[in-house]
């Protein structure tokens, strides 16, 4: 029993700490892309922390978005076609890349 508490005290801390390890290194990784295409384009000082900012601030489209329009996109092919025939083709459309 003296041997369980400790054991599950540290697995407990390393369940907490993965997921802000993961976020810090998400964080590092864009920021280094966004440093990396303000030396692209030769930008420097003022020029360069302003598009740095801003590309840190833009967020990518998110899937629930991507999932929607693509949605929106199979439903339209599927118009005028009869209620089996437009589920079949919805279905297969929403699986396709």
């Amino acid at each position: 029993m003296k041997k369980l508490v400790p054991l599950l005290v540290l697995s407990l801390a390393a369940a907490v700490a993965m997921p802000a390890a993961a976020a810090e290194n998400k964080q590092n990784t864009k920021m280094a892309d966004c440093q990396k295409q303000a030396g692209d384009k030769k930008l420097e000082g003022k020029d360069r922390q302003s598009f740095v900012n801003e590309c840190l601030k833009a967020k990518p489209a998110s899937a629930a978005t991507t999932s929607k329009s693509k949605m929106a996109e199979c439903n339209a092919k599927t118009k005028g076609m009869s209620k089996d025939e437009a589920n079949k083709a919805r279905s297969e459309c929403m699986k396709a890349s």
